[in-house]
């Protein structure tokens, strides 16, 4: 079991741990260990504990990757009898203008002041209670939709310049699938309850759409970025994001900052070494992460298409591995 130190709730005080060996991770050795360094370069800063700190000054001299992660960590295999679940996001692209038109007339909101924080989605869009603070202006009221449950991403505007928005707080109201609801209604089923399907079919049915959009009370401000375009969006570490190499976790059982081998099952199937730098509310447990795919359509694709299981395991400065498993529980 976990020791009484390292745990933050009663949810993490029912994990097990225990320690496994390099060799037992499958594809360990054939990983761009490299890739995986830098990525943790760019967040371990952020780390605070003295092991992490330590273990970040000397990452930063750019060692041999593969033997810095084999020399100063141990895989550990957290689990709170919850299976494996990896799921996708991604940094979307919508098309934008810095004024309203008759094209673009879907808002993008700074956050309000505290009077306006609690209203729903429908009081928003009908009242107007949020004039003056748009950021920019959208085509697609389901690609405001979408944008809020990524988080953050870019807004090409007409005159061929483009920002970077991210996530700034909420409405605090309790967030409803739109896919739930149009499959409770029998608009859609199940199996083709896809973003794209779903884009679609509000394209088709403007009224009744936006009706099922204010089914969901929950809203999302935004706010400007100053992100290098080479860069992706920030994640909770409030550090840029790396495609492929960064992971969202719940950060009761995976330390944010960590790296944190994956094995993921389906197609693509992935193992490679990716480093925790977000978390997100539907991402809950020790076995549950949501890999991030980078920017635009092929990634939201992809993003979209993944639920699939495996197993992650999180590397540990060797000194936390051990004292969070009991001896002799290497694999």
């Amino acid at each position: 079991m976990l020791l009484a130190p390292f745990v933050v709730s009663e949810a993490s005080a029912e994990a097990t741990a225990r320690v496994l060996s390099f060799d037992s991770l499958s594809g360990w050795h054939s990983d761009n260990h490299q890739a995986a360094l830098e990525a943790y370069q760019g967040t371990c800063s952020r780390m605070e504990d003295q092991e992490w700190a330590s273990l970040c000054a000397f990452a930063q001299s750019n060692p041999d990757a593969k033997a810095f992660f084999e020399l100063f960590f141990r895989p550990v295999i957290i689990e709170n009898g919850t299976p494996t679940l990896f799921t996708g996001y991604f940094e979307p692209e919508l098309n934008g203008a810095r004024f309203q038109d008759s094209v673009y007339r879907y808002p993008l909101y700074r956050r309000p002041q505290e009077p306006f924080l609690n209203y729903t989605r429908q009081q928003i869009d009908e009242t107007g209670a949020l004039r003056g603070l748009e950021i920019a202006w959208v085509d697609n009221p389901v690609d405001v939709y979408y944008l809020q449950i990524q988080g953050s991403g870019r807004v090409n505007l007409t005159d061929g310049s483009s920002i970077r928005v991210g996530y700034s707080g909420e409405n605090g109201h309790p967030n409803r699938s739109i896919a739930q609801t149009m499959i409770d209604q029998g608009i859609i089923p199940r199996s083709q309850a896809s973003a794209a399907r779903i884009r679609d079919w509000f394209g088709r049915n403007p009224g009744f759409g936006q009706q099922i959009l204010w089914s969901n009370p929950s809203y999302v401000f935004f706010r400007k970025l100053s992100l290098p375009s080479h860069k992706g969006p920030h994640g909770a570490m409030s550090r840029p994001l790396t495609s492929m190499r960064s992971l969202a976790v719940d950060p009761l059982y995976t330390t944010l900052g960590a790296p944190v081998w994956i094995e993921k099952s389906g197609s693509p199937s992935l193992q490679r070494l990716m480093v925790a730098q977000d978390k997100g509310g539907a991402i809950k447990g020790a076995q549950r992460a949501d890999i991030f795919f980078g920017t635009g359509e092929v990634a939201g694709k992809i993003a979209g298409q993944t639920k699939d299981g495996g197993r992650m395991v999180v590397l540990m400065p060797i000194q936390l591995a051990f004292a969070m498993a009991p001896e002799g529980a290497q694999e």
